[in-house]
């Protein structure tokens, strides 16, 4: 038995996850103390990362994400470099049931754009006259779970105001 247009009616209602679209919104990068934060130093720089992930709904199906990722690295006081990129992409994600709606936008949309962020920074990084920076693999679930306990602490907060 088929649903008209000879797929049967379990595959019709399979969840899809299409990535429709890949881009950088934005992308800084400074070597403020260049060139001589290029030249060897006695001790290796301390790295700073910071990553947040927002989205925005397109359409009843589309979702823009996007992941930002802040960094910088100093020593003995000094910036060596920072840099800053707003990763996204436009997903479409049909048959998913609205409970697991906000989890995937949020965890596995994320997940599949990190790679390419990694590959960004780590050229941007080398472009700037050091080693590639390659960021360590990324938690995603637990990124979703801190954020979710953030805004339900402050929804708290706000709820005793």
């Amino acid at each position: 038995m088929t649903n008209g247009n000879g797929t049967p009616p379990e595959a019709a209602q399979a969840p899809q996850l299409n990535v429709l679209a890949q881009y950088t919104k934005d992308l800084s990068f400074e070597n403020p103390n260049a060139p001589s934060s290029l030249q060897q130093q006695g001790q290796p720089p301390q790295i700073n990362i910071q990553i947040n992930v927002s989205a925005n709904n397109l359409s009843e199906q589309e979702f823009e994400v996007t992941l930002s990722v802040e960094g910088k690295a100093e020593t003995a006081g000094k910036v060596m470099f920072s840099f800053e990129l707003a990763y996204a992409g436009v997903f479409r994600i049909v048959n998913v049931p609205k409970e697991n709606l906000h989890p995937l936008v949020m965890i596995e949309c994320p997940r599949l754009l990190f790679p390419f962020a990694r590959e960004i920074i780590a050229t941007a990084v080398r472009d700037g006259g050091f080693p590639p920076l390659m960021l360590d693999p990324v938690d995603f679930v637990g990124l979703y779970r801190q954020n979710m306990e953030r805004q339900m602490a402050a929804q708290g907060q706000a709820g005793q105001a």
